[in-house]
């Protein structure tokens, strides 16, 4: 198929159902811009839309960051045009065409690439979200995360480290593990078994000030039972299937911890807040502190390969599909 195509699911079910469709191009309305996509993210919650572990209208175009050139503006844009690249976070973004509010794009500075952008636009200002905004990290805080050579994670591991706090990290190999300390955690902790008990011992029997949970279901209660009292417990992803409901008395058992499962949207919901937490990203980025770990591409119309990979945890780092 030649010409702007969208990939598209009208079911659920495993990656054959995302299916490669002509794409109809329409000039932008008032305060949107079209961008010819250079490059897509790939995130996990792009699985859950596809298997229906989060809910979709269909047909529905996965997807939920990229970065691309401006091709065209709507009346009332002013802070854009043609030629600019840009990088946002937003649905429908397996396509090689966008069309989305102006005012949602981010103009990207020289010196980070389509491809960088695309790789943390939603990862990074989802690492941002939960090291600055929820419960904010400070210097001497310790910290257990989950997945951490992962898309969110490989950016969460250096990022934390970079605050002043430890890292404890819980991964599912000796490679990746190494990986995790050249991202600056402390220690690594290789499997799924007593996960708490081994965080407890690193840390004197006192425990973690927070648990950054992207895993879900089978690490869900690890995570509660690795915190200090007053900890904080903030899960962000469901990997292994979504955790089993929590009854507060397990809060108040563990010592007044606090639970939180953020979304993203909810914390970049006015331009304000977006300029905010991309100035930070951008400003980790140029400085070093972050790097867009790439740690595979595949072309979009290859995107169930992508999310096979995905999926069988083979994939470390960021994950990118070529337009």
């Amino acid at each position: 198929m030649s010409g702007p195509y969208a990939i598209r699911i009208h079911e659920t079910g495993g990656p054959d159902v995302l299916k490669k469709e002509p794409l109809d191009l329409k000039p932008p309305g008032h305060g949107e811009a079209l961008v010819r996509q250079s490059a897509v993210g790939l995130n996990f919650i792009d699985t859950y839309f596809r298997t229906g572990l989060y809910p979709a209208k269909f047909p529905f175009t996965p997807g939920g960051e990229g970065a691309g050139v401006v091709e065209a503006v709507g009346d009332g844009v002013t802070h854009l045009k043609p030629g600019d690249r840009v990088g946002y976070v937003a649905s429908g973004t397996y396509a090689t065409h966008v069309t989305l509010p102006a005012a949602n794009l981010l103009p990207l500075p020289d010196g980070i690439s389509d491809e960088d952008a695309a790789a943390v636009m939603l990862k990074g200002l989802t690492a941002w979200m939960l090291l600055f905004e929820i419960r904010p990290i400070r210097k001497g805080d310790t910290l257990l995360v989950w997945a951490p050579v992962g898309g969110v994670g490989s950016l969460l591991v250096p990022w934390a480290v970079s605050l002043g706090a430890r890292v404890i990290a819980v991964t599912s190999s000796d490679k990746k593990a190494d990986m995790a300390r050249a991202a600056g955690a402390s220690d690594v902790i290789v499997g799924y078994d007593n996960v708490a008990e081994q965080v407890k011992a690193l840390t004197d029997g006192k425990g973690v000030d927070v648990a950054l949970d992207s895993v879900g279901k089978i690490s869900f209660d690890a995570s509660l039972s690795s915190l200090k009292p007053r900890g904080w417990m903030i899960s962000y992803g469901n990997a292994s299937g979504a955790a089993d409901p929590v009854p507060p008395g397990r809060l108040a058992q563990g010592g007044s911890l606090v639970l939180t499962r953020p979304t993203l949207f909810n914390f970049i919901a006015t331009p304000e807040a977006l300029a905010r937490g991309a100035g930070l990203l951008f400003g980790a980025l140029k400085d070093g502190t972050l790097k867009a770990d790439i740690g595979q591409r595949f072309a979009l119309e290859d995107v169930a390969d992508a999310h096979r990979a995905l999926e069988s945890g083979k994939t470390t780092g960021a994950t990118i599909l070529v337009p």
